[in-house]
Formats: structure tokens, sequence, C-alpha cells
């Protein structure tokens, strides 16, 4: 299962039975990684997956602050794709650890930011002295680019990619006010520039801003990436053969109701009338889940959750144990 978050690529690319590529490219961090993108030759598709290039499973927990991150290494993984001669580009942007609203990805691919004296900007954290940005020569780089965003949030606001998700990714509180002045001035050039509405559309806080980013700089279209996975995957024909469906999360809480795909399996689920239980490693929100999963287990049920996470694969063992030994004793039917 993916809904544009990590995995993106490998399960989209069996579903498209596409090709692993490799490109030498640069993390959230700039530090030198090696990053696999997928090529489906036959119809000319490239699927991406940017957390395989800037996700924040790849950055050491707590060293790097996203003020001193951004999207710049996924430009690589653009550039690749279309020195492929790819007509079609599928992009999952879920698992960043930026929140730079695609700045770095944009300058990866030519564009210019200059303040009011015509200094170039190279850091996110100095869009609050944007003025112009320059487009390269070259700005339509695909026939078709979707972009698999796993939630609905705008760019700024209550609800946008600074508040909500910031804090996943090392963002504290006190800093907020930081970040959104730096994107807000960026969505207000922008709209000058090239049109208002980019930054209010569903998705477009989505991976720290990152879907804003792509559809400005490289006329994507957002696409919610459960949908688009399970297009491929025939999921609702699978879902009408099974009786039980089991998924899972990292943390089940109020961002799994926005498009994440463990809560896009229990509504579907939920429609059908087929029982969905959730294995996580935390839940929070309790009766909004209760609307959704038939039945939540959770690691912090048998452990801290930083002993939970130093040991994930015991304690998940455990708490599928104690989920199966339930099962045992209640009929599918009657739960």
């Amino acid at each position: 299962m993916s809904d544009g978050g990590d995995g993106f690529g490998e399960v989209l690319g069996g579903l498209l039975r596409g090709r692993v590529q490799r490109v030498r490219t640069v993390d959230a961090a700039h530090r030198p990684c090696s990053a696999r993108w997928w090529w489906e030759p036959k119809s000319r598709t490239a699927i991406l997956e940017s957390a395989l290039a800037i996700g924040l499973a790849g950055l050491p927990p707590g060293r790097f602050h996203p003020f001193k991150l951004d999207t710049f290494g996924l430009g690589t993984l653009v550039r690749a794709a279309a020195e492929k001669g790819a007509r079609r580009c599928l992009v999952g942007i879920g698992g960043s650890a930026t929140n730079d609203a695609g700045f770095g990805l944009a300058r990866a691919l030519g564009w210019e930011f200059l303040d009011g004296e015509g200094a170039l900007i190279e850091r996110w954290t100095e869009l609050g002295r944007l003025r112009r940005i320059v487009s390269p020569p070259r700005c339509r780089w695909f026939k078709a680019f979707s972009v698999a965003v796993d939630v609905v949030n705008p760019l700024l606001g209550p609800q946008g990619a600074t508040r909500i998700y910031g804090p996943q990714k090392g963002l504290r509180v006190e800093e907020f006010g930081r970040a959104e002045h730096c994107l807000r001035r960026l969505a207000q050039v922008v709209g000058r520039q090239f049109g208002a509405g980019f930054g209010s559309g569903p998705g477009a806080g989505a991976a720290g801003g990152l879907g804003f980013g792509l559809r400005v700089f490289l006329g994507a279209r957002l696409e919610p990436g459960f949908e688009l996975f399970a297009r491929q995957a025939e999921l609702d024909r699978r879902l009408r053969t099974v009786d039980l469906a089991i998924t899972g999360e990292g943390s089940i809480d109020r961002s799994t109701l926005m498009g994440k795909g463990a809560g896009q399996i229990a509504a579907r689920c939920r429609k059908l009338g087929i029982p969905c239980l959730a294995l996580a490693g935390q839940v929070t929100g309790m009766a909004q889940q209760r609307r959704l999963f038939t039945r939540t287990y959770a690691l912090t049920q048998f452990a801290s959750a930083d002993k939970a996470k130093a040991n994930a694969r015991y304690w998940l063992e455990r708490v599928a144990r104690q989920a199966a030994d339930e099962l045992s004793e209640f009929p599918v039917e009657n739960l």
C-alpha cells in the first residue's frame, strides 16, 4: 500500500513493472547520496519517490534543523527522468524532511529567486526578502506530471504545512512565525507573477509545501496518492474478495483522516462492510478512529514511545500476537 509517502516508488514501480534506475544526488542536508527511481519504457513513464532523496528517514535523528534542509536533491531525479525521455512522471512526495515549499527543487531546475537588490537568494529561510522570481528557459519538462499527495492541507494557515507537519520535522512552535513568513512571501510573489490560488488548493501543503512548489515550478497536477495507488492496484475489486483487512501506520492520529493510506483503507472497508484492524506505533483521538477502524492496536500499549521506536519489530510482533489472539476468540462476522 502507498498513499504517496515512503514506499511509493517501489509499490507503483512494481505495479507498472518499472525498471529500477539509480542516480547520484544529495539528501535534504546536501550530503551526497544515491537514490532509486523507476522507469517503464513502453509508456515512457518515470516513477519518483521524493523520500528516497530528501526523506526524513534518511537523516540522523535530531542532527539537522529544517531551516538547514531543502528539496534541491529531488531536482536531480527530475532531471534524470527528463533526460531518459519520460513523457509522463509520477511522483510521491510524502515522508520529506523539508519545509521549503519546493524552493530547493526549483533552484536545482534553474529557477532564480532575487531580492530587492537583485541578489540571489540561496536559502529558503531568506525568502522574506524575495521580490522577483526568474524562470529558466525550459519550464515544461513532461507531457504529464502527476503528484501523489498523502494529505489535503493548504500551504499556509492553522492547517498548513508548517503548523501541522513542521513539528514532525523538528520545527518548534516559536519558529512557526519565521517559517510561515518565508512561505507566505513566496506565495505572494508567485501570485503576483504567475497567478493566485496555488497555495490554497488541497495538497499544496503536502511535504512541507512541496505540493505547492511542484504545481508552480513544474506545472504538476496534484492527486490524492492513495487514489492513484488504488486505481493502479484495482483495490476495490480486491477488497470485495476479503473477509478482513489489516492495515497500519506509524501514528494513527488526526492526519490519518486527511488522506493517509490507513484511513482510506478503513473508509473503503466501512463502505463495503468489511472489518478493518489497524496496528500502529501510537493511536490518538480514539473517538475519531472508532468511526473508521473496527479495532486499533498500538505499540505504546506495551512499551513507552522511546522503547517502541528503539525496537519496533519486537513490539509490533507483540501487538500482532494480541490482535491474533483476540480474533481467534471472536469470529470475523461478530467484530
